[in-house]
């Protein structure tokens, strides 16, 4: 008897501590100020003001965040990062460039660190002083692929004369602002070339190496949104939400297709489903296959997707809730298209739920063994071994609220899983 109670007790031991040995665990933190700058015009010139009072536009330079897309950096434990549009909408973001950073974290473990992002140069990923020209590139589109107006073929922002004028170095070099596309999502191929998702059109975008425009942006077949120039010049309907294009891209492990999902659901479609389209590299159009991603009931849009092996995906999916406004829903879903035919439902898993992960060792200074990643938009997600997971948060510059009344900052968490994915690490199109 004596025997028995002593197993029993072991067993209920057990039992109690196999939630916490599951628990996927935060082994690093770090944090980008949300005032952070880098070289270039004034930006923010026709951005509102956050209703906090916090880093009121317009800004001497451009911001570094918020980031929507990570990849790889040139060294191990770099990663080059990329803004979305600027300040969140067509009709705000004339000023703001379209970039991909490099940057590397100085984590905060159990062991220490500072918990601080350095920029980095873009080439070496070694430490630079201050976000500059070493640290960035830019898209541009000197041979005129784009078929209608962009803002470098302007004399005032927007074409209007009581507004400033463009930036000379807009006009002169031909750069991409937030005006002309909201990229949202980027992977690099083999030959070194940049893809972008956009979601104005929703387009596809090809560069080279330093951000050139290599052709005629892609538009998805069937598929507009309110900012897709054929919608603005009449010439066609919408029938995709704004700000619903491309949030989330992923390629395969051969680098030879591009699997692009979008964030809002189209019109006629199933509520509550996205499409995820693939398309062909070689012959730069799409294969007529796609799938369909269901959001959770609490879900309300995705914010990335990338690929962890030949046919599984992790997806982000959130919404719109914060620390200081509702009750936010942010979780990473593994999701398998093995075995699914061309139009039917991807099989999808909850992989981590970022409202609730283990933090013994309280990396951010909180309080609390328990972490959360509760802002607004949640759009990077990059496996780093089969255990470990980057994760990123967009801090919508200047705007928030996600942890306090005032802007964002952004913070990079490294996630360890409680069991291997067997993981692609270098699906990027990198190796």
């Amino acid at each position: 008897m004596h025997k028995s109670l002593i197993a029993a007790a072991v067993t209920a031991l057990a039992a109690a501590l196999a939630p916490a040995a599951q628990a996927q665990t935060l082994t690093g933190w770090a944090l980008l100020p949300a005032a952070t700058f880098a070289d270039g015009p004034t930006s923010g010139q026709f951005a509102s003001p956050n209703p906090y009072g916090t880093n009121l536009p317009p800004f001497a330079g451009q911001p570094v965040q918020g980031f929507s897309a990570v990849l790889p950096g040139p060294v191990p434990g770099s990663f080059r990062v990329m803004p979305d549009n600027g300040f969140g909408a067509q009709n705000n973001s004339a000023d703001a460039l379209l970039r991909i950073y490099t940057v590397l974290p100085e984590w905060r473990t159990r062991f220490g660190g500072r918990g601080i992002v350095h920029p980095a140069d873009w080439s070496t990923g070694r430490v630079r002083r201050s976000f500059d020209t070493a640290t960035h590139i830019g898209l541009s589109d000197p041979d005129h692929h784009i078929g209608w107006t962009i803002q470098a073929d302007l004399t005032h922002y927007y074409g209007v004369e009581t507004n400033p004028a463009v930036d000379a170095s807009i006009r002169t070099n031909r750069l991409l602002t937030g005006a002309d596309f909201d990229i949202e999502s980027v992977r690099r191929t083999a030959d070194g070339h940049y893809w972008f998702g956009d979601e104005f059109g929703p387009f596809l975008l090809e560069t080279d190496a330093s951000g050139r425009l290599l052709g005629a942006p892609i538009p998805l077949p069937g598929v507009r949104s309110p900012q897709n120039p054929e919608v603005l010049a009449g010439s066609a309907s919408a029938n995709l939400g704004s700000s619903g294009g491309f949030e989330g891209m992923a390629l395969s492990r051969d680098g030879k297709k591009l699997y692009a999902l979008l964030e809002k659901t189209v019109a006629g479609d199933a509520d509550k489903t996205l499409r995820i389209n693939e398309f062909d590299l070689a012959t730069r159009a799409y294969t007529g296959v796609r799938y369909v991603y269901p959001l959770a009931p609490d879900g309300t849009a995705i914010g990335d997707m990338t690929a962890v092996d030949e046919h599984r995906f992790i997806v982000i999916e959130r919404n719109g809730s914060t620390a200081t406004s509702g009750t936010p829903f942010k979780k990473l879903y593994l999701i398998d298209i093995e075995g699914v035919q061309a139009g039917g439902t991807v099989k999808k898993t909850e992989l981590v739920d970022l409202m609730a992960i283990a933090d013994p060792d309280d990396l951010n200074s909180d309080g609390s063994s328990t972490f959360s990643l509760p802002y607004t938009t949640i759009e990077d997600v990059l496996p780093l071994d089969a255990r470990t997971l980057l994760v990123i948060n967009d801090n919508n510059f200047p705007y928030g609220g996600g942890r306090a009344l005032a802007s964002d900052d952004t913070e990079f968490i490294r996630i360890r899983l409680p069991e291997g994915l067997k993981v692609c690490v270098r699906c990027d199109g990198t190796r």
